[in-house]
């Protein structure tokens, strides 16, 4: 079962306002307070707005009609943007953060207003939460009561998976910022706070990774979730007209999906009426998975399969 685009937009557009108020609040801390966690955490909200922009980005782009030069169409166009942003956090969020908090801990500097600094981090925390609040909504309706874990290995909705890891990773940042800036409120020592931005950088890098190598599965081309796979063979085994599946192959294509089956059909009287025989099975796949665009079968015999 699939979310759709409008599922995926909506997650996105929670992430993008409630960052971009995030952002504007830790900036606005971080030049008060001289805090490098909280600059930390600015920059890694400001990234994250930059990624729901590009995700954005990928679902109009993956609307686009097929043509000629992709017959198609573009709707694995979301797996390279997704990737973008999993660099963007990486690089922008996770490796600056580090750079930031190594150079508070070279030259570090008193913490100023570490009330305003708390106060935002607060805020900030029930920002996320609502994000977080509206993908895992989306996540909750579509993986037929699986954990957030599996659900995250398995599914083929980069752009979901990806705001539900930024949000993730920006509650558990928020946490460390938290704790750093309390720890140096009140011990008076800078280092927590720069020990703070370092952590929060790592973490970053570390979600980031397990989101790249998610999104790298997909553009290499992955096939439907199991469990749609695996409904998919059962349904098609369990028709009339299908004696047994040889082989079954799907391809992800964004929101998309391509199916071919080779499967031993039941004897018919005439090559018109094995075509018709076919073409129900096909019609019967995409009208139980509408995403299913592409149907390619093959009557075959058993043996014969590569």
């Amino acid at each position: 079962m699939s979310s759709g685009p409008e599922g995926s937009t909506r997650a996105i557009f929670y992430a993008l306002g409630a960052n971009g108020g995030i952002a504007a609040a830790k900036f606005t801390a971080a030049l008060i307070t001289g805090s490098g966690a909280m600059l930390a955490e600015a920059i890694h909200s400001l990234a994250d707005c930059t990624n729901q922009v590009f995700l954005l980005v990928g679902l109009r782009q993956a609307k686009r009609a097929p043509d000629e030069g992709h017959p198609m169409g573009y709707g694995r166009v979301v797996y390279f943007w997704a990737m973008m942003v999993a660099l963007l956090l990486f690089f922008v969020g996770g490796a600056f953060s580090v750079m930031e908090g190594i150079d508070h801990v070279r030259h570090p500097a008193p913490l100023k207003s570490a009330t305003i600094a708390l106060i935002v981090l607060g805020v900030s925390v029930l920002l996320e939460a609502f994000s977080l609040y509206g993908a895992m909504r989306e996540i909750n309706r579509i993986s037929n009561g699986k954990k957030f874990f599996a659900w995250f290995r398995e599914t083929r909705q980069s752009e979901l998976m990806v705001v539900a890891g930024e949000d993730i990773a920006a509650l558990a940042g928020l946490a460390v910022a938290f704790v750093a800036v309390s720890a140096t409120a009140l011990t008076g020592n800078p280092l927590w706070d720069a020990l703070g931005s370092v952590v929060v950088g790592l973490l970053l890098m570390v979600v980031a990774m397990f989101v790249t190598r998610e999104v790298k599965a997909m553009i290499t081309g992955e096939s439907a979730a199991p469990d749609v796979r695996a409904a998919i063979r059962s349904h098609i085994e369990a028709r009339p007209e299908v004696d047994c599946v040889i082989n079954l192959i799907t391809l992800q294509w964004g929101e998309q999906l391509m199916v071919a089956v080779q499967a031993k059909m039941h004897a018919v009287q005439s090559d018109t009426a094995l075509v018709d025989a076919i073409n129900a099975v096909e019609e019967s796949i995409q009208q139980r998975w509408p995403q299913a665009k592409w149907c390619f079968f093959e009557p075959d015999v058993v043996g014969s399969a590569d």
